[in-house]
């Protein structure tokens, strides 16, 4: 049986936390003298109500005993619910016309996608913009603490191979997701305090400086402009966004080992090195292609043709430029990147460097299998074995990674949205990145013309990508809710 009162006592805890968020953006209104104040005081008021009264109401009664099936459970419940609740400012404000656009819009920023149905971002209240800053920045946390701590537990896509002893399932299983939620948020905050200091000396004001800073560790692209950083028009801006954007998209533990006097797993990590080596090399050749091309002087090609391809692989969505007026060959280069996505744990949506690593070392194992048939090959990960187990979970992931990919193209398709709006729609919405390509969902378009059941449909695609795919999916299957 589902331990459903633990599961109500913890969603009680996280919507103390979001109410008490929630005061943050009330208090900016008020120093700016904005009646928007209000609906944040009320949407704190009753989501801190209903938290208290779930935390009290369904206080555990003894050592709870938490198995898997309520983790996936747990898990889901977590961010719809913070997702539902975080839509409040939103609708009551009127700042989302619609429930669909002010759910659509919190869901977007929690999962850190990036993708908007607000505009004039530029006349936007204050309070609004860093609510939508502030649940990127919440939702980046907690997505590296589920990653390092609740996904290798399940085992889900090959996340098993990242147990540590902070993530094994033991008696002290929570005692040591504390160890490890606290040396993340210890980072994450050291990350976010260097970068908000390195934009406010690069010329933007404290606001503007804290509300991109949230945008940047996250990797997840809420703009406070239209115009994203392109607003800025500043290359020393741009720097600082892409080393951060880089920053965000590494596992984070490996900063904390960094900063705690042991930089040798950080310069040692496989995936760190793959990583870097991809969006070095797709740099190169992008701003050749731009220079040779479209007759661009080089320092204008590196400087636009790196930040596209450093926000795109960190899944982060910003832009400097409409690289839709590119030509063809840049938006499918950039098109293919938006399917790699960041190391694990951290920030970054996307497949993940580290599958791609085990699927080409699983090729590689078959076709040395192939050519000698009674050797023994024994494939190594980070000099970890790989086991059959991690070779099929990350197997599965991708096959699982194409169906849904496919299955979100075709809704799109039928919502009314145009091939290379469709294709590239599903693979910016499920790999979390923001923005896509076209004219309808391009870098300088939003979704806000998208049909209600399109907007639902990327609802659940952000979802999807954000929770790793199965996790989300089981709860579909008949067998999970048997005894």
């Amino acid at each position: 049986m589902i331990q459903g009162r633990f599961i109500l006592f913890i969603l009680g805890v996280f919507l103390c936390i979001l109410a008490g968020a929630m005061v943050i953006p009330a208090c900016m209104d008020l120093f700016y003298k904005d009646p928007d104040w209000v609906y944040f005081g009320e949407s704190a008021a009753i989501t801190g109500f209903v938290g208290v009264l779930l935390t009290l109401g369904f206080w555990p009664e003894g050592e709870p005993v938490f198995e898997v099936r309520e983790t996936f459970v747990l898990t889901v419940s977590s961010w719809v619910t913070i997702s539902l609740f975080a839509a409040l400012p939103f609708m009551l404000s009127n700042a989302a016309p619609t429930f669909t656009d002010a759910f659509f819009e919190s869901t977007s920023g929690l999962t850190t996608t990036g993708a908007t149905v607000f505009t004039d971002l530029d006349y936007a209240p204050p309070g609004i913009l860093l609510w939508r800053s502030l649940l990127q920045w919440l939702g980046g946390v907690g997505i590296v603490v589920m990653a390092m701590t609740i996904l290798p537990a399940l085992k889900i896509g090959g996340m098993q191979l990242f147990r540590s002893e902070f993530s094994d399932r033991s008696e002290k299983y929570f005692p040591r997701v504390s160890q490890i939620a606290s040396a993340i948020l210890s980072t994450y905050f050291l990350m976010s305090f260097l970068c908000g200091v390195a934009y406010w000396f690069a010329g933007m004001t404290p606001f503007q400086a804290i509300c991109t800073m949230m945008s940047t560790v996250s990797t997840a692209g809420f703009a406070i402009s239209d115009l994203s950083l392109s607003y800025f028009d500043e290359p020393w801006i741009e720097l600082i966004a892409i080393v951060f954007m880089i920053m965000g998209s590494i596992t984070l533990l490996l900063f904390t080992r960094f900063l705690q006097g042991d930089p040798k797993p950080l310069w040692r990590d496989s995936q760190v090195r793959v990583f870097l080596s991809l969006m070095g090399i797709a740099s190169v050749l992008l701003t050749l292609w731009l220079w040779q091309t479209e007759e661009y002087d080089f320092f204008y090609a590196f400087r636009h043709a790196s930040f596209a391809v450093v926000s795109i692989t960190s899944t982060t969505g910003f832009t400097t430029v409409d690289f839709n007026t590119w030509g063809s060959f840049p938006l499918i280069f950039l098109f293919l990147l938006m399917f790699v996505g960041g190391c694990t744990g951290s920030t970054a949506g996307g497949i993940k460097i580290f599958r791609y690593q085990i699927l080409f070392k699983t090729a590689k194992h078959q076709i040395l299998q192939l050519r000698r048939p009674h050797g023994v090959f024994v494939p190594l990960y980070n000099n970890q074995r790989l086991l059959e187990a991690d070779f099929m979970s990350v197997l599965a992931f991708f096959a699982l990674y194409i169906f849904c990919y496919a299955a979100l193209a075709l809704g799109y398709s039928l919502s009314g949205l145009d091939v290379i709006s469709s294709l590239s729609g599903s693979a910016t919405i499920l790999g979390n990145v923001g923005p896509g390509l076209g004219d309808q969902i391009g870098p300088s378009r939003n979704y806000g013309f998208l049909s209600d059941p399109a907007k639902w449909l990327t609802i659940f695609g952000m979802l999807l990508g954000r929770l790793e795919l199965l996790t989300l999916i089981i709860l579909f299957t008949p067998n999970f809710w048997r005894t």
